[in-house]
């Protein structure tokens, strides 16, 4: 299912946005509710819609570089680096790092990173899995190179909504030619929960990504649950996206 951007713009979804438009989340504040575990949004096991749709993402390739943003945890960095790929991720806390390497049981390396004062990298031993700890928009190609895919899973419904065009030309340039970026969103009334996670609506997503890249729409899902509903939803659709550099 493709989509195009006919609607962004129209009053109906800037309308849409408006309630979260000036929402800001601060890194600080990030790291602040790992220290304290309040990580409801860490998933202990593989995420269903990346299992069901792995074949599209790797699309017959083999060791494929696989970018994480705001990778946190994710059990699903192991899960691939297990197939074989490898895994970059860039994540704020270092407490989320260290947490992962030892709860899949990896030593690792550690190490500066000298394009970004106070960055650190986190090599697995065992795995071809590299984690950064910095802020994602310090993150480059020049630092990590280009992506064979991407998945994204709590990254771009994360970041502050004024941030997403600075975060999709990030994204764009990590993308190769190659890439398969799979990108996983969440769509509910943004006038009822101020987010964290964000509101990112189709629409949006066609303005950000369209002029460069193909957009479909993989899957779509009801995900409401009892956490959302205490949240002050009535309802929350999770939706996949499979987004492809045009080609030339």
């Amino acid at each position: 299912m493709h989509f195009t951007c006919s609607c962004w713009g129209q009053p109906n979804t800037t309308s849409m946005l408006a309630p979260q438009a000036d929402q800001v989340m601060a890194l600080g504040d990030w790291e602040e509710r790992w220290q304290e575990d309040r990580i409801g949004f860490h998933q202990p096991h593989v995420h269903k819609m990346l299992e069901k749709n792995i074949d599209k993402v790797v699309s017959g390739r083999t060791g494929v570089r696989f970018f994480f943003p705001l990778c946190g945890k994710a059990v699903d960095m192991k899960w691939l680096a297990d197939m074989g790929h490898s895994v970059v991720g860039v994540e704020i806390s270092e407490k989320a790092i260290k947490q992962f390497f030892a709860e899949n049981n990896l030593t690792y390396s550690e190490e500066p990173v000298p394009a970004i004062p106070a960055a650190k990298v986190y090599k697995s031993s065992e795995r071809n899995i590299s984690l950064y700890q910095c802020d994602l928009f310090k993150f480059s190609s020049s630092i990590g190179g280009q992506f064979g895919a991407i998945w994204d899973r709590g990254s771009l419904v994360a970041i502050n909504p004024r941030d997403r065009e600075t975060y999709a030309d990030l994204i764009i340039s990590l993308m190769a030619k190659d890439c398969r970026y799979l990108l996983d969103t969440l769509l509910y009334n943004a006038a009822l929960y101020s987010g964290p996670p964000f509101f990112v609506p189709d629409e949006q997503l066609a303005s950000l990504f369209g002029k460069s890249c193909d957009l479909e729409l993989l899957q779509s899902a009801d995900a409401m649950t009892e956490r959302y509903r205490a949240w002050g939803l009535d309802s929350l659709t999770e939706n996949l996206h499979l987004i492809t550099p045009k080609s030339i």
